[in-house]
């Protein structure tokens, strides 16, 4: 079937802002993920230098999302007040400044204090991308969107654990360690990257220079952006819609068991690829990076096969389960280079997961409930990036063993496996719901943006 005019000119515009307006985002997103996880490099040397035990590490490790988690919702409420390029730009600034500091840490409290600090400073900066989408993007093209920001935070891995590693072998460099070094390096460059996103990203389409007045109109009708089809710009009457629908606290509580997974493994590669025998900053930071080629091929290809065979929930639950299968391979091969490898794997899939995963929810939400709601399945689900590498730490310290946190990897991908089937019927009863009320208001013109769904 021919494109029509107008289809033709929403194509070209969505090809514009994949061009120029995600690569900002995924600036930003890449030095978030650097600055978050390059702590994991740093795990010996604190034990070493100030005195960080290793389950001290698991729970400063966590705390970050603790805070993070905390203020997920009113910052995104902030953002939709005063617009996403300010907010974020506020956002990078922050977080850089503090990861600068955390060069000053001298002790467990100060360790504490640092990562708390981090995760209050980068708080909404996720959700408030993932709302950019929504008023961008047609909900055909989010998953594909949402997969090229996660590209960013695989590159963040692949990249940022060898640059990290290079980094600390500035040590005693003007009489710093070498983690000081990579703290205040890359704080220092995260406070240039949000100058550049206050300058250059656009608020909205229509303030984008390198569009025409057609092809944003377009881009806001196709994203459902000029309408706020749940009602009103405040959450009075909306909170139900925002936090209370079935679907949402489901999604959130896979994504926390998602999250459990992904940090808790993240979060001690490095100790576990250094537990092979395998030694020097460097080459523990560069054989790390195998989890952002992992993330990378997951992003780019997970959203892809959805697009052919959009199965919202069977997806989820089979990549869960699928990380549950990996984790327990893992366990019972003693070859390092399988090990490695296995862990690559496991990054296909508990990564490759989270475009689909934030697309099936963008599918059902809009205007301020979107802010809103997008924020709170955050909340739950960041919970988990607390709770991974704390129960991570326990483990270790328990088995004497970094990898023996992959039991917890198994237990946890089953129980999302099993949500997933629950997922499964929420989404139908919500999809349901929204097709009768539509029904009662008769045949009328469709809300701008909003897309057919496909069922399972």
């Amino acid at each position: 079937m021919p494109m029509t005019t107008a289809g033709r000119i929403h194509a070209t515009a969505t090809r514009k802002a994949m061009l120029r307006l995600v690569p900002i985002l995924c600036l930003a997103y890449f030095m978030s993920y650097v600055d978050r996880t390059n702590i994991a490099l740093a795990k010996t040397h604190l034990q070493a230098d100030v005195g960080v035990s290793v389950a001290a590490f698991g729970l400063g490790a966590g705390l970050f999302f603790v805070t993070y988690a905390f203020l997920e919702v009113p910052s995104n409420l902030i953002m939709y007040r005063v617009g996403p390029r300010r907010w974020i730009a506020r956002i990078a600034i922050t977080w850089g400044m503090v990861t600068a500091l955390m060069m000053f840490i001298s002790n467990e409290v100060t360790f504490y204090i640092g990562r708390i600090a981090l995760g209050a400073a980068e708080a909404g900066l996720y959700p408030a991308m993932m709302f950019m989408v929504t008023q961008w993007f047609a909900q055909k093209d989010r998953a594909t969107a949402i997969g090229y920001i996660y590209l960013a935070a695989t590159l963040g891995i692949f990249l940022g654990s060898p640059l990290g590693g290079g980094l600390m072998e500035l040590d005693s460099l003007g009489g710093l360690q070498g983690w000081q070094w990579m703290f205040l390096i890359e704080g220092l460059v995260t406070m240039v990257v949000g100058l550049v996103v206050l300058v250059v990203l656009p608020e909205q389409p229509a303030d984008a220079k390198w569009l025409t007045a057609q092809e944003a109109a377009a881009l806001t009708e196709r994203a459902g952006a000029g309408a706020d089809a749940d009602g009103g710009h405040s959450l009075r009457g909306n909170m139900g819609k925002a936090f209370g629908r079935p679907f949402l606290l489901l999604i959130g509580l896979i994504y926390f068991f998602n999250q459990i997974t992904i940090n808790g493994v993240t979060f001690n590669v490095p100790s576990i690829i250094e537990s092979l025998g395998i030694s020097g900053s460097f080459l523990i930071g560069l054989l790390s990076g195998v989890t952002g080629i992992g993330g990378t091929i997951g992003v780019l290809l997970m959203p892809a096969l959805f697009r052919r065979r959009p199965r919202e929930a069977f997806t989820i639950g089979a990549l869960a389960v699928g990380c549950g299968v990996g984790a327990a391979v893992f366990l019972a091969v003693p070859s390092p280079v399988i090990r490695i490898l296995l862990i690559g794997v496991l990054a296909v899939l508990m990564i490759g997961t989270l475009p689909i995963f934030w697309a099936v929810a963008m599918a059902r939400m809009s205007g301020v409930v979107a802010a809103a709601g997008l924020a709170f399945i955050n909340t739950l689900g960041l919970t988990g990036g607390f709770v991974g590498p704390y129960l991570f730490g326990i483990a270790e310290s328990e088995s004497k063993d970094p990898a023996s946190g992959f039991y917890i990897v198994i237990v946890v991908s089953l129980i999302g496996g099993v949500l997933a089937v629950a997922l499964h019927r929420a989404l139908r009863h919500e999809d349901d719901k929204t097709a009768a009320a539509e029904s009662v208001v008769g045949r009328q013109e469709p809300v701008a943006g909003r897309e057919p769904e496909v069922r399972l």
